[in-house]
């Protein structure tokens, strides 16, 4: 494989398991509210809204311009 293509791979990987962690935190936070049938606990929100900001940036530095900033800002 030569040196571009795998660059190329590598930042579409790198963006597809960012968008698959950030989905999956939200949908970790959904469970967590149906099972509570109430809002996560607030340090989770924390914890959960800084560890979307590193992946997001993580994706970003790869593959800037995606609808992934767009759509995290809709979990919100």
């Amino acid at each position: 494989m030569q040196d571009t293509e795998t660059k190329e791979m590598l930042a579409d990987l790198i963006w597809l398991n960012a968008v698959i962690a950030t989905e999956l935190i939200q949908i970790t936070e959904n469970t967590s509210a149906i099972l509570r049938k109430s809002a996560p606990p607030a340090s989770c929100l924390t914890e959960h809204h800084a560890l979307r900001e590193t992946a997001l940036a993580m994706a970003e530095k790869y593959r800037p311009g995606t609808m992934l900033s767009q759509h995290l800002m809709k979990h919100q």
